[in-house]
């Protein structure tokens, strides 16, 4: 079969989340609600950044697209676990499976490079606070935010092109709540090497080099703060790295425990639930951690509700 460019699988069959018929209702209704308050809280991030011109910073630039992002990235593949859990219709067309995995592949990557741009934002504002402004000008943030989008694109793209040229011939069935790359392979009746291959190197530019990107930015904060100690300038520090610290964490941890440190006893059922970890939660808890752990963001909720007051009463 090696060579051929056709497939004789029309739709494959996501088998979603193990859950029990009987508790299928409650995970539905939490699934639910999970992905509206995702939807919401990213939404009102983007809104306020949008709104609030005290939050026209590089900073909060980079989060509004993160948020976008966020937001994406869980619409990717949480209405058709929902339609999959109410319809118990688990099908999902050869293109749209290919599709899916595109749009997984480019947002999970854009948030990869975005924590990367603000990193290295967190970086300048500490180390080189009176340079603050030359540095992170409005042309080099576009160009960074800009820059991710157009990288993702393209990595995306390969893989999914790789993809498509993968013959499937029998087995359909995919032992997950979305199209994963790694789960297509396994049902592919023709070589996969150069997928395999493809994804190993691309795998290291994506998720090692953004990482170890983000550790270095934060070792130089570090190293900065230890020489001139100050309890003010800790307190800025942990103020304005915080957050982000806190979503890099919650992304890249599972992320790494999945795919960079292999487990013997590795199961499906382990590896749907990582999988859920960054693809659900951590979209639905960055708003919490952004606006919770951010005094200007509740500042702008505050003046967006009170300029809406004030227009109501008049």
């Amino acid at each position: 079969m090696t060579g051929k460019n056709q497939t004789t699988v029309s739709e494959f069959l996501l088998l979603g989340l193990p859950i029990q018929p009987q508790h299928k209702t409650l995970f539905y209704i939490l699934f639910l609600a999970m992905y509206l308050t995702t939807m919401l809280g990213n939404l009102l991030i983007i809104v306020l950044i949008h709104l609030d011109s005290h939050l026209h910073t590089p900073m909060y630039l980079f989060l509004s697209n993160l948020s976008l992002s966020d937001l994406c990235f869980s619409s990717v593949t949480m209405p058709k676990l929902l339609q999959i859990m109410q319809s118990q219709v688990p099908s999902i067309p050869y293109a749209g499976c290919l599709a899916q995995m595109y749009f997984y592949l480019f947002f999970g990557d854009l948030e990869s490079f975005l924590l990367v741009a603000m990193a290295y934002d967190r970086y300048v504002a500490i180390c080189f606070p009176l340079h603050y402004t030359s540095i992170m000008s409005p042309k080099l943030c576009f160009c960074l935010a800009a820059l991710s989008w157009v990288l993702t694109t393209f990595h995306a793209l390969l893989h999914t092109l790789l993809m498509a040229r993968l013959s499937f011939c029998a087995d359909n069935v995919i032992p997950h709540f979305f199209c994963d790359m790694s789960a297509l392979l396994k049902l592919a009746c023709s070589d996969t090497h150069v997928n395999e291959l493809v994804i190993f190197v691309m795998g290291g530019l994506v998720i090692v080099i953004p990482f170890l990107l983000i550790i270095t930015s934060y070792a130089r904060i570090v190293l900065s703060i230890i020489k001139v100690p100050s309890a003010r300038g800790i307190r800025k520090a942990f103020s304005t790295c915080g957050s982000h610290l806190s979503v890099v964490s919650l992304f890249f941890g599972t992320i790494i425990g999945l795919y960079l440190i292999p487990s013997a006893n590795n199961s499906t059922v382990k590896e749907t639930v990582t999988a859920m970890m960054y693809t659900v939660v951590t979209p639905m808890l960055n708003p919490f951690i952004y606006s919770l752990r951010n005094r200007d963001m509740k500042g702008a909720l505050g003046r967006v509700i009170c300029k809406k007051k004030i227009i109501f009463c008049l």
